[in-house]
């Protein structure tokens, strides 16, 4: 039987639906991501910030949809990741809004309607600079369908029908709107992702309720929105966020934050809900800006992470907080030593390794699981140590280290801005423990800039970058931050980028094989290396990595 009013009891139903099925197709989405920053996120960001929501309901005794709707509201914009959750937040803050002025428990088709018009609305709102092309543009023209429309709309199922029908339709046409997605190939991920939302209402409106699917993680599992536009020049590559606790809410104007902010980043969602602001800016200075917000409030949550972990790990009991990745455990009653190294490594092997070079502390992450700041923080507090060095190994992961500087004021600490593996391990050969903490800085700093790095992975789906064709399947070889060379033989793309890496000044090489390196193959590298400088020095170390086969340091 057709609904002809949303009840809270259906609403509860139609998110946790939508939000589970989002849940179970992130992944597919998380691929499609490449706009604004591209780095594979978007699909975790949105359920994640769903299940945040839907975790803040599902208690909930109350039938009334205002009731439901005002709880979900505030558990989204408290769980909200990233630009694309932010987005989502505040569309159904705009949902609440209008649904907020009806006089009972309960929404007509009209009121219903005019709540998704009420949540695109807020959606523009929220966003400095509207794009679009995005997900905005999907909400912003499917509720614009069924307004046109609601006169020959006669239940909430045709509502919805007609409203994801247009949504489709608008995203097809995206990478028309926006160019980055044409040269990639893909459909804009927000928009994909809220499909998958509106999907799950209609599901839940036909009497079928999903469950959480638990799929299993491939071990080379690799998000290549990023990859397969090579380097792209991010101005603003960070993305921050923060809540903060205003201490006079009814004083406070956006613009306060707003103004300076958009001078020093894009991507700038502010939001005020009572007396709560939440901020989302991807800007290379994210000190400042937890700075400037702290004249308002207390800060309640900060976020400084490009948050590509793995899917494995992210549940339904741990959607208000990225699961951390965990310091190596204090050594207890360690003498007081002049320093104390800190290092983000995925892989046993690339674990033992910079053990034996001295680093004191693990975190475990990369390039798909990037550390917190308060992971660092917490390794920091357990280090007995006059100097603290910091290698993040990832450029993803520097401004989270780079934000202990801040939050531990009275702790000699340095970054040092290594952005692989390979060039965190040459940096530790210039490490000297005798010598002052600036110098060893600095001579560490100059192996970074003089090595090399690379690392082999492979292709997700056919496209062409800078010239370089690139097949479903093929191995890909990166190194300068963009990919040079991609062929079908792992073998041959590891050989063409050993040619652009090694020359006869190169007097070192370190090969970091993972778990799917073939013994005989790692040979045949090696032969090559000796080829193209038979002087050189090979060193080949068991990382057990997954995702690049081979990382390359060549010094």
């Amino acid at each position: 039987m057709a609904n002809q009013t949303v009840s809270g009891t259906l609403f509860k139903k139609m998110v946790t639906n939508g939000a589970v099925n989002l849940k179970n197709n992130h992944k597919e989405i998380d691929h499609l991501n490449v706009f604004p920053v591209p780095d594979g996120d978007t699909g975790t960001n949105m359920q994640m910030t769903m299940m945040a929501g839907v975790k803040e309901v599902s208690n909930l005794d109350s039938q009334s949809i205002v009731d439901i709707s005002k709880i979900l509201s505030r558990g989204l914009l408290m769980g909200a990741r990233g630009n694309s959750g932010v987005i989502l937040s505040q569309f159904f803050r705009g949902v609440y809004s209008e649904i907020a002025k009806i006089d009972n428990g309960s929404a007509t088709i009209q009121e219903f309607i005019q709540a998704l018009v009420g949540g695109y609305q807020m959606a523009y709102r929220a966003v400095m600079d509207p794009v679009e092309g995005t997900i905005l543009t999907v909400v912003r023209e499917s509720a614009e369908k069924v307004l046109r429309e609601q006169n020959n709309l006669n239940s909430v199922e045709e509502v919805l029908h007609t409203y994801l029908q247009q949504a489709k339709e608008t995203l097809e046409k995206t990478p028309d709107l926006l160019p980055v997605l044409k040269e990639a190939g893909v459909v804009d991920s927000g928009g994909a992702g809220f499909i998958k939302i509106i999907e799950g209402w209609i599901m839940a409106l036909e009497g079928q309720m999903l469950n959480e699917e638990i799929k299993e993680q491939p071990s080379k599992e690799i998000y290549h929105g990023a990859e397969n536009l090579g380097a792209v020049d991010i101005k603003y590559g960070f993305c921050t966020e923060f809540i903060v606790k205003l201490h006079k809410p009814e004083k406070f104007n956006e613009n306060y934050m707003k103004d300076p902010l958009s001078q020093m980043g894009d991507s700038l969602v502010v939001v005020t809900d009572d007396d709560l602001l939440k901020i989302h800016v991807h800007t290379n200075q994210p000190g400042v800006a937890l700075t400037l917000a702290q004249k308002y409030g207390d800060l309640q949550t900060i976020k400084i992470e490009n948050m590509r972990i793995q899917h494995s790990n992210i549940t339904s009991d741990a959607v208000h907080e990225q699961p951390k990745p965990q310091a190596a455990p204090k050594k207890v009653q360690k003498p007081k030593s002049k320093y104390g190294l800190i290092a983000v490594v995925s892989g046993q092997g690339i674990h033992d390794a910079f053990k034996e070079l001295g680093v004191d502390t693990i975190i475990d992450g990369g390039q798909t699981m990037n550390p917190s700041t308060e992971a660092f923080v917490k390794a920091i507090e357990e280090l007995n140590c006059d100097h603290v060095i910091i290698l993040p190994n990832n450029k993803n992961i520097i401004l989270s280290a780079e934000q202990t500087l801040d939050l531990c004021p009275n702790r000699s600490i340095r970054v040092l801005k290594t952005k692989s593996i390979a060039q965190g391990y040459s940096s530790l050969m210039a490490f000297d423990p005798t010598q002052d903490v600036d110098d060893n800085f600095e001579a560490m700093m100059e192996i970074v800039s003089n090595m090399r790095s690379g690392e082999i992975t492979y292709a997700v789906r056919d496209t062409e970058l800078k010239g370089v064709q690139i097949k479903n399947g093929d191995f890909i070889g990166i190194t300068r931050g963009e990919i040079l060379v991609s062929t079908p033989s792992r073998l041959d793309t590891a050989k063409a980028l050993l040619d652009d890496m090694i020359d006869e000044d190169r007097e070192i090489i370190t090969i970091f094989y993972g778990n799917d390196a073939d013994d005989d193959e790692l040979d045949e590298i090696v032969a090559h290396a000796k080829k193209l400088n038979p002087d050189i020095e090979v060193e080949t170390i068991e990382g057990k990595q997954d995702i690049y086969t081979y990382i390359f340091a060549v010094e």
